[in-house]
């Protein structure tokens, strides 16, 4: 799973493998000009790798917010020529090469390093349809459509640079298959489904760039691929439209991107790493994308700092097949768009919310009135989550909340010294709680 149903959040988990309602953002995503949210100081995947001999490079989509250098506070002030300050590399990586957030937001420039390649010159007005981008600055140097072939290069040429001398960390977010839809013509119509499909049939194209880069490198037996993705599919592919293709993105799972159910956070996830792990096995464990880093630890024999990869799980047993039948995680925290929150432990799915948190139906708002103010799902038994049986289960449903809560007052799930979180917390979805039995153990948990 991925620890949000949205990117911005989910990449935060990826690099700091700490759920990213702990963060600033507590609902929705950066933007193209918003501020850095990773916190000053904090431990990233690439800084621990970095600190261990590794050069470090993140070549794609940024979408964690950096900061550009403004004369005022409207996004027509800023400075193309000032360096920006707190992009990746600020947080662990030695390059970059990239976007600052999703294609379809503006600035619409490439950044290397800490500068663009070329200041903007004019403005693209907006796009509809699968090619949907915003309004906004463009430079002379940026097309749309040559993003993700200009992205696959790059880090093919980084990987070829490298040897066997010095390991190496790349991470290489991708823009697809993200709006603005836009296959290469050597792959429209080549899917018989849409131009979504078709563009996931590029991905797949870029992610065999790598592969053949890694090989002719000569790094492909030693080096640790994984793939994956940020969150559930999104209905700008058109879902319906793939569905009479014959194609369901989100499986039998409910809703999609940016909802609490299963199909915004429930994703792919294929880890390669030939001289480990056996070809072709399957494990059945619920992990989460913040488990990155505390798996890097574990190979690398280290122990991370109690203020760093707070809510990260090692998955190298589960690499290695030496697990018994104990999950390697407690439970997992999941969060939508709007902020709302789920617990999943073993087959218990508790949503602290009367709808879908998101996008799909029934949507916060008019959607959800005369709805429970809480769902709980036996996943085991139903997986389309299409039972509310927190009325039968009101204990399971206190006993998850109960989880949840000390995982925010504790600041981590995992053990460890407690750790403040960053801002406050809303906890409006609690209010079904009684608040005589609750009440105190709430009020510490909001901060």
């Amino acid at each position: 799973h991925s620890s949000s149903a949205v990117c911005t959040p989910s990449r935060y988990s990826i690099l700091t493998g700490r759920y990213c309602w702990r963060s600033s953002l507590k609902e929705g995503v950066t933007w193209g000009f918003t501020p850095h949210i990773i916190e000053e100081g904090r431990m990233t995947v690439a800084s621990f790798l970095k600190r261990h001999g590794y050069a470090t490079s993140c070549i794609g989509k940024w979408h964690l917010g950096l900061d550009w250098c403004k004369s005022g506070s409207d996004e027509s002030d800023v400075d193309y020529l000032a360096p920006l300050a707190n992009g990746p590399c600020s947080f662990g990586f030695d390059t970059f090469f990239g976007i600052s957030a999703s294609l379809d937001m503006p600035p619409y420039v490439y950044i290397e390093n800490d500068k663009v390649t070329a200041v903007p010159d004019r403005i693209v007005p907006g796009s509809d349809g699968f090619s949907f981008w915003r309004e906004g600055p463009i430079a002379p140097d940026f097309n749309h459509k040559d993003v993700l072939p200009n992205l696959t290069q790059k880090a093919v040429d980084y990987i070829l640079k490298q040897s066997s001398a010095q390991p190496f960390f790349m991470y290489f977010p991708l823009p697809a298959p993200h709006t603005p839809i836009l296959p290469s013509p050597e792959f429209q119509g080549k899917t018989s489904t849409n131009p979504y499909g078709d563009f996931c049939l590029m991905l797949d194209w870029s992610v065999g760039e790598i592969m053949k880069a890694l090989k002719q490198a000569g790094l492909a037996e030693n080096t640790i691929v994984v793939f994956t993705s940020d969150n559930g599919c999104s209905p700008m592919a058109d879902l319906p439209g793939l569905a009479k293709a014959g194609h369901y993105p989100c499986m039998h799972f409910r809703g999609h991107k940016a909802d609490i159910y299963e199909g915004g956070h429930r994703i792919p996830l294929l880890v390669r790493w030939p001289e480990h792990i056996r070809t072709g096995s399957e494990c059945m464990d619920t992990v989460c994308l913040t488990d990155l880093i505390a798996t890097m630890a574990d190979i690398l024999g280290e122990k991370l700092p109690d203020n760093a990869g707070e809510d990260s799980v090692s998955n190298l047993a589960i690499w290695l097949e030496k697990t018994d039948s104990t999950p390697v995680r407690e439970a997992v925290v999941h969060h939508s768009i709007d902020g709302s929150f789920s617990i999943r432990d073993g087959k218990w799915k508790l949503e602290l919310c009367p709808g879908s948190g998101g996008w799909s139906y029934p949507k916060p708002g008019k959607e959800c009135e005369g709805l429970p103010p809480i769902q709980l799902y036996d996943l085991t038994a139903d997986i389309s989550e299409r039972r509310n049986i927190q009325a039968e289960h009101p204990e399971i449903a206190r006993r998850l909340t109960g989880l949840l809560a000390s995982y925010v007052r504790n600041g981590r799930s995992t053990p460890g010294l407690p750790q403040p979180n960053t801002g406050s917390l809303h906890w409006s979805q609690l209010n079904w709680l009684n608040a005589e039995e609750h009440g105190s153990e709430m009020s510490e948990t909001i901060k």
